[in-house]
């Protein structure tokens, strides 16, 4: 009787997520395998030449630097504070006397016990939390690089080009992963509705992550790297 309930969501859900967690692997290997034929590759090979050529001039970019940095700390800043506003209001949820009633019959659409629904919500929680934790160590990156890139550089500095650009490249990670686990949980969003809508979301996702990753007519011919390791 008890898997009569719940055999719909044992399967369907981590189906889902098991084909969204098989496609950023896929994507994590092809972004170190061929970088140029991945919109992460290709962006990770222009920031490691934007940080010397501002260097370069940073006195008369210095406006441009600071714009180009603040937008980064915006964007995060904004994924941050929506994702503890839906884990804060996921949390009184949790908390509340609120029930659920029963709109769907449990043996098509999946469980709706209170257990079902507890568990949903603490897993879109998690979720958030998670999303909410990869922003903020984004933003203290990014902060990090608003000030180190205005030291002077000469020989007995320690800050070279290189630390900066790894810490660019640490804050702009972080970013995009923030991002990554924040669209994981709007499937989850679905599950209210049952595990039906999860699993054809999660596919729904990864055609549109596919069309945004992956660069058609990039050019192979260009994939001859000297260090292909650190594009990721």
């Amino acid at each position: 009787m008890e898997w009569r309930k719940y055999y719909l969501d044992m399967m369907l859900v981590p189906l889902g997520y098991l084909i969204s967690v098989g496609y950023h692997f896929w994507l994590w290997h092809k972004t170190r395998t061929e970088p140029f034929s991945t919109t992460i590759g290709i962006n990770a090979h222009a920031r490691r030449f934007w940080v010397p050529t501002m260097l370069k001039d940073i006195e008369k970019k210095n406006i441009l630097v600071a714009q180009s940095l603040r937008n980064l700390i915006m964007g995060s800043t904004l994924m941050a504070t929506t994702s503890i506003l839906l884990s804060a209001g996921l949390a009184a949820v949790i908390s509340s006397t609120y029930s659920v009633k029963k709109p769907l019959d449990d043996s098509v659409y999946g469980a709706h016990s209170e257990f079902m629904v507890a568990l949903k919500y603490v897993t879109i929680l998690t979720i958030f939390l998670f999303s909410f934790f990869c922003h903020t160590l984004s933003i203290r990156f990014l902060n990090q690089l608003t000030i180190l890139v205005c030291t002077p550089q000469d020989g007995t500095s320690m800050v070279t080009p290189e630390y900066l650009i790894e810490v660019l490249e640490k804050g702009t990670i972080l970013n995009t992963v923030g991002n990554r686990i924040f669209y994981s949980a709007l499937p989850l969003l679905l599950w209210i509705f049952g595990p039906v809508m999860v699993f054809l979301c999660s596919i729904a996702m990864i055609a549109v992550f596919y069309n945004l990753d992956i660069v058609c007519g990039s050019g192979k011919e260009k994939m001859v790297l000297s260090d292909k390791s650190d594009y990721v």
